[in-house]
């Protein structure tokens, strides 16, 4: 790749995210991932992007984040699934027969891991808060603790929320293969600012570069929770907590849609209010992106060579 020798810092729209002993990245005409397989190996997949045209619907504020998100979420799942089978996770001494009678099988216990993880992820952040204060309001003598006080019962519920987040984030990134997973998200973000400086891809230029990035998907998960809390001042006192929980459930697609406008928009600037946005997902990074080796990087980099348009469509 040549070196970029514009002053300005360039602003890009290519993302990634972290593998199973690899890296993906997804630019505005092709994707690629690279993993490393159990000989030490790097292994590039590419291929282009969709290009089938979008309702205009789909591309308005707030909608766009929740389309986005379910998309990226989809396709992050199988690149996730495919890097595990490039490592060696999954036993491939199968023979094709074995292989196409337990598929059915195979993909259902996937689906059914995901949509349990979903239904837990849910719980945690939108349930358990509200349960939580109910609980602390029928043993409390303090008339403070009320279920009319709607500032006091939303700001305690926010606050569970972070906690609740922050002590998941902690615990995961002490499990061996998860903190190794996020040293591969450091290599992401450092390679995608090596890229937005303008120098060369090379393992030592990347490795000097910053590893917390504004338009982290960790960033994403702490914006959506404060939002939540926002949003959370605005539901009616008064009310069964089961009613309250479902008014969450009912917004939660407007609490990812004002989070992804967030995000984007701190990662297309740079200033006073994009930092205070950035804040706290940079705060949160601490716990989900680690320093990576030069292995890690130069897989980072060889998918990152892959995606970058040369007629420059992924500045933004």
């Amino acid at each position: 790749m040549k070196k970029n020798n514009s002053s300005c810092n360039i602003k890009t729209s290519i993302g990634g995210q972290a593998l199973i002993e690899g890296v993906m990245m997804r630019g505005p005409k092709k994707t690629a991932m690279a993993v490393r397989n159990p000989e030490g190996e790097i292994v590039l997949e590419q291929w282009e992007n969709e290009t089938k045209k979008k309702s205009k619907f789909f591309k308005l504020p707030i909608i766009r984040g929740v389309f986005n998100f379910i998309v990226s979420m989809k396709f992050g799942y199988k690149c996730l699934m495919r890097s595990a089978e490039i490592a060696g996770l999954e036993d491939e001494s199968k023979d094709d027969e074995n292989k196409k009678g337990s598929s059915f099988w195979t993909n259902f216990a996937m689906v059914a891991a995901s949509v349990l993880g979903v239904v837990l992820a849910l719980f945690l952040f939108i349930a358990l808060p509200t349960l939580i204060y109910s609980g602390i309001c029928m043993i409390s003598e303090n008339d403070v603790f009320s279920e009319e006080n709607r500032y006091l019962k939303s700001a305690i519920e926010g606050v569970l929320k972070v906690v609740i987040l922050v002590t998941y984030m902690a615990l995961v990134s002490l499990m061996k293969d998860i903190r190794r997973t996020f040293m591969y998200h450091g290599a992401e973000h450092k390679t995608i600012f090596c890229y937005e400086s303008g120098e060369e891809l090379t393992v030592e230029n990347v490795k000097k570069q910053k590893r917390f990035h504004p338009r982290c998907g960790t960033s994403f998960l702490i914006l959506m929770v404060l939002v939540s809390i926002l949003i959370g001042f605005f539901i009616p006192i008064g009310i069964p907590d089961w009613l309250r929980i479902c008014i969450k459930l009912l917004l939660f697609p407007i609490t990812m849609g004002i989070g992804y406008e967030l995000i984007k928009f701190a990662g297309k600037h740079e200033n006073i209010i994009t930092k205070i946005i950035s804040a706290p997902g940079v705060g949160l990074q601490h716990l989900t992106v680690f320093e990576p080796d030069d292995e890690m990087i130069e897989c980072a980099i060889a998918a990152m060579k892959e995606v970058i348009p040369e007629d420059g469509s992924d500045k933004i």
